[in-house]
């Protein structure tokens, strides 16, 4: 089996450099670190990270090129187990400073086992603090428009994935939106490979335009002290699943990756509260049925209103400043909701 996992890194480094700079440009105040990494007898990769920014808080865009003598126990993959292994991939794991505006997390990856298997991997996920229609709408209805430009059945499958695997089992609640997810992508006919390769990097270009319009919405919304609060308390829960149930997280820490790359993803400030409970009513209680599974794509948000809460939980936005920090909008003026 001919190897294509240094050649797809190649690509997929292409790709870091372009998100990089999309993002930079989209904060508009502060540029990512970046940071060559490299391990003897695993290999290496790339870390960019923001921090401090005007939009977002924390930013990582990582690339990594692995290889090992034993598959890990990550996979869970026991017909693999003891077998030699090369992986790459790209990780990227935005928390925007606007409690408003959702973390958005995404992944591509490759595997290729013993001269014998390969597949791709990855999906897209949002996690809202404040959860609108709108916005879950969009976010599901550009993910099925990727899909369905290579296979229709692929966005309900990968759907019911994200759902089930983004799934706090001790909290009975997902971790945001979802997405779409999907473990092992793989088409032994006549170029099989291709047609793979082909969906992973139609994926790569569907990241900006399923996240940066959430974006145009929510970071000039005004929010203070309690907005940022709640947010804290949701970061919560995303820290939860990544230390708990993360298989990345997990395949990272198992081959003796670089430690500060694999917990780029955390938020970098959070909170636990003993039993945080919503005001019945709240826009914060509202939160809880976008953690439920739920078919977005077919769902019509309903109006869009501007200067309070719309019938479908839609709030617009009053002003181009944040409340707390008092700074523009990262558009330079007032979005509508």
């Amino acid at each position: 089996m001919t190897s294509h996992a240094a050649e797809i890194a190649d690509h997929l480094r292409s790709e870091q450099d372009r998100l990089v700079d999309a993002f930079e440009r989209y904060d508009g105040e502060r540029r990512f670190r970046r940071r060559e990494w490299r391990r003897d007898g695993l290999g290496g990769g790339r870390a960019c990270v923001l921090e401090g920014g005007a939009v977002f808080e924390r930013a990582g865009v990582n690339v990594s090129l692995v290889h090992g003598a034993r598959v890990p126990p990550a996979l869970e993959a026991p017909e693999l187990v003891g077998k030699p292994f090369r992986a790459t991939g790209i990780s990227l794991v935005l928390h925007p400073r606007n409690p408003y505006a959702p973390s958005f997390h995404a992944n591509f990856r490759y595997f290729e086992v013993a001269d014998r298997t390969w597949w791709f991997g990855g999906g897209l996920d949002l996690t809202p603090s404040y959860g609108f229609d709108v916005d879950a709408v969009h976010f599901h209805r550009t993910l099925r428009e990727w899909c369905d430009r290579h296979d229709p059945s692929l966005y309900p499958q990968w759907k019911d994935e994200c759902d089930r695997y983004f799934f706090l089992r001790h909290r009975r609640e997902m971790r945001g939106v979802g997405g779409v997810f999907f473990h092992r992508l793989r088409d032994d006919r006549p170029g099989g490979h291709e047609r793979c390769r082909a969906v992973v990097v139609d994926g790569l270009a569907t990241i900006l335009p399923a996240y940066l319009p959430i974006l145009d919405r929510r970071v000039p919304m005004p929010y203070g002290e309690r907005e940022r609060a709640w947010q804290l308390t949701r970061r919560g829960r995303y820290v939860e699943f990544n230390l708990v149930y993360d298989k990345g997280t997990l395949f990272g820490l198992q081959t003796d990756g670089n430690t500060e790359a694999i917990l780029i993803s955390m938020p970098p400030v959070v909170r636990w509260g003993f039993d945080v409970r919503p005001e019945p009513g709240s826009p914060e209680a509202d939160t809880a049925r976008f953690l439920q599974p739920r078919d977005w794509a077919a769902t019509e948000p309903g109006p869009v209103r501007t200067g309070g809460v719309g019938p479908d939980g839609e709030r617009g936005t009053a002003a181009g400043r944040s409340a707390e920090t008092g700074r523009p909008s990262a558009l330079g003026h007032p979005v509508a909701g």
